[in-house]
C-alpha cells in the first residue's frame, strides 16, 4: 500500500472563481416500497452546480450522490459548513451535482407508518415512553425499492441534462444502493465512487418475502448522534465541533416531525438490503471505482471495503485508507482529502495519477 498524503493536499481546493447555487426538484416515482406499491410517489433531489452550469449544463460532468441508511443526502453531502459540502467542492469544479434521498428520508415522501412510534424497535419505543405492538408488520422499505428510487432520479436527470451516462458517488448503505444500481445498469453509470460502503460477500441473491419483519423505521437523538461519532473520533482535531453542530442542526432541519418529538430525533426508514448485490454481480462490475474507507469507521468494518477492492471485476479501481477518519469521513478534518480524491477520479479516473492501486491518505 502507497502512503500519499500531502501531494493530494495540494490539489484539496478547486478555484471558487464563481458561486454555486442549489436548485430543487420533485421527482415522480411509481413506487415499490411495499406499503404504497404501485402507487405514484415524489422523491426529493437537489441540484448544486454554478449558474453557468445550471444555465449551459456541464457537458458529461454529471454526478448524483446516494446516501447511507441514517442520514438524508442533502445533509450527508451538502452541510451548511464552511468548506464541508461535498457537493458544492464539486460543483464549484464544473460538475452538476444531485443528491437523491430515498423513500422514508430528508424530503422525499415518508409512507404513514413512520408517524406511528409503534413502529419502532422495542428498546427505541422506551424512549418515548411506550409500549405497543408494530402497526406495520416489517421493514418500510429494501435494496430494491431503492434501486427504483435511483432509477427515477437518474432517468429524471437524463432528461433533464440530456446525458446517456452519469457518475455516481454512495455512502455507507449508499454502497449497495449505488453500487448495486450501477451493477444492474453498466451502461449508464461512467465512473462510481463508495465512502465506506456496506459490502458483505455473505449477501444473497433472491428476494425475500416483503416486506421483511423487523422495525418499520428509526430515530437517532443529539446524544446518541454524539455518542456514535465520539467512539470513532480518536484522532487530536478529527472533529470540529461546530461541523457536527451545524450536521445535526440540519439533520433536524430535514424531519419537522422527528424535530418536534420529544426527545427532538431524525427519523430514517430502515431498508432490508441483505439480498441483491451479491458477490458475484460484484465479480461482474466492470464500472471504474473508486473506494474509500476511514481507518476509525467502526460501522463499515475496512475490511469489508478490502474485500470489495478484492472482488469488483474492474480493472480500474483504487482503494484509499484515510488516515483519522470515520464513518463519517466527509464531515472530519481530512474532508478535503477525500473530495479531491473523488474529484480526481470523477475528471480523470485516477487518484495521484493511479488508476489501479490501494493508497493511504491523511497519515
Amino acid at each position: 500500500m502507497v502512503r500519499l498524503g500531502m501531494a493530494l493536499l495540494l490539489l484539496a481546493t478547486p478555484a471558487m472563481a464563481e458561486e454555486t447555487v442549489t436548485r430543487d426538484h420533485t421527482v415522480s416515482v411509481t413506487s415499490t416500497v411495499p406499503v404504497i406499491a404501485g402507487r405514484k410517489s415524489t422523491l426529493y433531489v437537489r441540484e448544486r452546480a454554478t449558474p453557468q452550469v445550471l444555465k449551459h449544463g456541464a457537458g458529461g460532468k454529471v454526478v448524483l450522490f446516494v446516501h447511507g441508511a441514517g442520514t438524508p443526502a442533502e445533509v450527508s453531502f451538502d452541510v451548511a459548513y464552511q468548506d464541508y459540502s461535498w457537493m458544492a467542492y464539486l460543483a464549484a469544479a464544473g460538475f452538476d451535482v444531485f443528491s437523491v434521498d430515498m423513500t422514508g428520508y430528508g424530503g422525499s415522501a415518508r409512507p404513514a407508518p413512520m408517524n406511528d412510534k409503534c413502529n419502532l424497535s422495542p428498546d427505541q419505543q422506551k424512549g418515548f415512553g411506550v409500549n405497543c405492538p408494530q402497526s406495520y408488520p416489517g421493514n418500510l422499505t429494501n435494496i430494491t425499492s431503492d434501486w427504483n428510487d435511483i432509477s427515477a432520479a437518474v432517468d429524471f436527470i437524463a432528461r433533464l441534462r440530456h446525458v446517456k451516462k452519469i457518475d455516481l458517488v454512495g455512502w455507507s448503505q449508499g454502497g449497495p444502493r449505488a453500487g448495486g444500481w450501477t451493477a444492474n445498469h453498466p451502461g449508464k453509470v461512467a465512473r462510481l465512487v463508495l465512502l465506506a460502503p456496506a459490502y458483505n460477500r455473505e449477501t444473497k441473491a433472491d428476494t425475500p418475502p416483503l416486506p421483511v419483519p423487523g422495525p418499520v423505521f428509526n430515530t437517532q437523538s443529539h446524544d446518541e448522534f454524539i455518542a456514535n461519532w465520539d467512539r470513532q473520533a480518536p484522532c487530536p482535531g478529527q472533529v470540529d465541533k461546530a461541523a457536527a453542530d451545524a450536521v445535526w442542526a440540519d439533520m433536524l432541519k430535514s424531519d419537522a416531525i422527528g424535530a418536534a418529538w420529544s426527545p427532538a430525533v431524525r427519523r430514517a426508514a430502515i431498508s432490508s438490503s441483505g439480498f441483491g448485490w451479491t458477490r458475484e454481480k460484484v465479480k461482474a462490475m466492470t464500472t471504474p471505482t473508486l473506494m474509500v474507507s476511514g481507518v476509525n469507521d467502526k460501522q463499515v468494518d475496512p475490511q469489508r471495503v478490502r474485500d470489495f477492492y478484492a472482488d469488483i471485476g474492474s480493472t480500474q479501481k483504487v482503494f484509499v485508507d484515510l488516515g483519522c477518519s470515520s464513518h463519517m469521513a466527509m464531515w472530519e478534518k481530512n474532508h478535503l482529502l477525500l473530495f479531491a480524491a473523488s474529484r480526481e477520479w470523477l475528471e480523470k479516473g485516477t487518484v495521484n495519477g493511479q488508476s489501479a492501486a490501494m493508497l493511504k491518505l491523511g497519515y
